[in-house]
């Protein structure tokens, strides 16, 4: 009743079946890999948020790479801002998806090392994208900021171009290596996105709470993978059987045809 199976037809049916089982497996191993991943991310950026406060200097210096573990940590830092070597950083959004500029000012610490601060977005609406915007004024004098320590920006790790032959005073990247040479003075490695004081009349806008990833999602699509996986020889038996019943059909109907004509005289 089941020879019909070894007809090309069923044979090509098989062969995509069994590829697809072990392939939609794969793909939901990957995506609770995912999940596994992201998850940590979110622990990691929950630990950093629940942090205490800590001097910047304990957590990076000169030349250091900031770890994934130091990512987000809340530092304070005592010292002034200089206005004067400040720049913007180009193509930057803000919550609203609206596209601006970050106000990237180095901050000069007691001990004359600087500290970068990403001081908040800014809108683009000047004459032009070549003029240097206008930037509202940080606190002056001395004053004690606050700030969740970021790495510095790449190429590879953000997918921005840092673009050559850019206005003045104007960057793609922050990359406290890259302002070293520029200030040429001892920077500490990665930045601060501000978070306090607050400036006033909320202008720069502050940099919001970094958000957190879907990992449900991810797992979410892990099981329907495996459902998938699990549907394919459940159809496959569905669709022989349902084969094999219609073609048992045919033969009953040409058998009881054939019994039903009268015989010839």
């Amino acid at each position: 009743m089941y020879r019909f199976l070894m007809s090309r037809q069923w044979v090509i049916l098989t062969l995509i079946a069994l590829l697809l089982i072990p392939t939609m497996i794969r793909l939901g191993i990957w995506q609770m890999h995912r999940y596994d991943e992201r998850t940590a991310r979110n622990q990691l950026v929950t630990d950093a948020l629940a942090a205490e406060p800590v001097p910047v200097e304990k957590l990076t210096a000169p030349g250091h790479t900031v770890t994934s573990t130091e990512r987000y940590r809340t530092v304070t830092a005592k010292g002034r801002f200089d206005t004067e070597d400040e720049v913007v950083v180009r193509r930057r959004t803000n919550s609203d998806d609206e596209v601006g500029y970050h106000v990237l000012t180095p901050f000069v610490l007691d001990d004359g090392k600087v500290l970068l601060v990403n001081r908040g977005w800014i809108p683009s609406d000047g004459p032009s994208q070549t003029a240097f915007p206008k930037v509202p004024a940080p606190p002056s004098g001395e004053v004690t900021v606050e700030g969740r320590l970021m790495p510095d920006e790449t190429t590879a790790a953000s997918g921005i171009k840092n673009l050559q032959g850019l206005p003045d005073r104007q960057i793609m990247l922050i990359n406290s290596e890259q302002q070293a040479r520029r200030l040429d003075a001892t920077v500490l490695g990665g930045y601060i996105s501000q978070t306090a004081p607050e400036p006033k009349g909320d202008t720069p806008e502050l940099l919001g709470d970094p958000g957190k990833e879907d990992a449900a999602l991810n797992y979410a699509y892990a099981i329907q993978w495996w459902l998938f996986s699990a549907a394919v020889p459940v159809g496959w038996v569905v669709l022989a059987r349902r084969e094999a019943r219609e073609r048992a059909q045919k033969a009953a109907d040409r058998s009881g045809t054939t019994e039903s004509e009268p015989a010839a005289v």
